[in-house]
């Protein structure tokens, strides 16, 4: 599957970092991970800090499928409300994934901490409404979020164009999120796993998986093999190929970079990434270096050729959307890109076993706007479930709510 367009800012920034050896010869390990982009980095890495021998397979250079094309964005906020999430399954559960995913931001800042540089930064996020009709559901929100502790508070129409310099309804702002180049961070935590004894090979594609009681038996397209007691499917959208139907819809998202700005012209734009309520959404946030990233203008097209020859129309597009709400700003994208994202239909992921292979084959799906944050939990998550243990979101994540 052909995953991204154009020029991904983070594969051209970093290019190659490192390169990591095809597996040719049969050979075994404690767990098997399959996708060496940010999702499988930090399973691998959680994996092997408890103890874990890992090998890890990708078919392609490792990063260099979704997370290349990721925008890094890392937020509590799931695309689906709290509000609504607790009128489906509970106010108790729609509580348990917002911390989680709250908790896994501290969590990625002390992972970020312990390794080089990977561009993580702390940022507010501005969560404004598109239109009046938006305010009541935003407000019903906020609420929410208030009455169980999250630090968030209103701003009304005139405090966002005070502060922002654009004009929108209203908004909630919050103080709980950051931004990360996913692409260099998943490099540096398979430095981690491979440090550790565990295992990275690129270029390396599984063909078969066989599972049985006591393991299960991999088959490369070269014919070598590999036997383990657990595989973790974490190879992104692909994962969806191994399921008997799909669990998400596949979509295209598409996404701009500019050069650096100054910090007259970002103002608070520098520490703040912004989103709207409609969707799909506008979005924006800065690099460390102070280029505005801009994405959005999602659309259902889930074919690689159709999505390459969109790519200089959107970021046309999306330029214009910016232009919108800052009048005077003059903004020209240097590099443009596309990539293949896929929604849940409840805006939740999937992390664990699905009926179809048996309590040793795990799947780490961790779709949507918030795949960073949910690949930090999902790694805590399968890792209960590999040593027997529990895990309160492991019900919530699992295949067992789509029954």
């Amino acid at each position: 599957m052909d995953l991204k367009s154009g020029y991904p800012f983070w594969a051209v920034k970093n290019g190659l970092l490192s390169a990591f050896p095809q597996l040719t010869h049969d050979h075994r390990s404690d767990v098997v991970v399959v996708g060496g982009g940010i999702t499988g980095a930090l399973i691998a890495n959680e994996l092997s800090r408890h103890g874990h021998h890992v090998v890890v397979l990708e078919r392609r250079d490792v990063g260099w499928g979704s997370s290349a094309a990721s925008t890094g964005l890392l937020q509590y906020e799931i695309d689906t409300h709290m509000s609504h999430l607790a009128k489906r399954y509970g106010e108790t559960d729609a509580l348990l994934a917002y911390q989680a995913c709250a908790d896994a931001i501290g969590e990625l800042e002390t992972l970020a901490a312990g390794m080089g540089d990977v561009d993580f930064e702390r940022q507010h996020s501005l969560y404004y409404a598109s239109n009046e009709e938006h305010v009541a559901p935003l407000k019903e929100e906020l609420a929410l979020r208030q009455k169980h502790g999250f630090e968030a508070e209103w701003l009304d129409s005139e405090a966002i164009l005070a502060e922002y310099g654009f004009a929108a309804p209203g908004a909630i702002l919050t103080k709980l999120a950051a931004s990360v180049d996913p692409y260099r961070m998943a490099y540096q935590l398979f430095a981690k796993v491979i440090a550790r004894g565990g295992e990275v090979y690129d270029r390396t594609q599984m063909e078969t998986m066989a599972p049985d009681e006591q393991g299960v038996t991999l088959t490369l397209t070269n014919g070598a093999t590999l036997r383990c007691q657990y595989v973790v499917m974490a190879a992104g959208y692909e994962s969806q190929t191994w399921l008997p139907k799909p669990v998400a819809v596949n979509r295209s998202s598409y996404a701009f970079i500019t050069d650096p700005l100054s910090l007259e012209t970002l103002g608070k734009l520098r520490h703040t990434m912004l989103w709207e309520s409609a969707r799909p959404y506008l979005y924006m946030r800065t690099t460390g270096d102070g280029r505005l990233l801009v994405g959005g203008d999602d659309d259902e097209n889930d074919i690689p050729a159709r999505r390459d020859a969109r790519v200089e129309e959107k970021a046309r597009g999306l330029t214009r959307k910016v232009e919108e709400l800052w009048p005077t700003l003059d903004i020209n994208p240097t590099f443009s890109w596309g990539g293949t994202f896929a929604e849940t239909e409840d805006g939740l992921p999937f992390f664990g076993p699905h009926e179809a292979h048996g309590p040793r084959v795990h799947f780490a799906m961790a779709y949507g706007g918030n795949g960073i944050s949910y690949s930090m939990i999902g790694a805590k998550l399968l890792r209960a479930l590999i040593e027997g243990k529990s895990h309160p979101l492991a019900e919530l994540f699992s295949f067992r709510r789509l029954i």
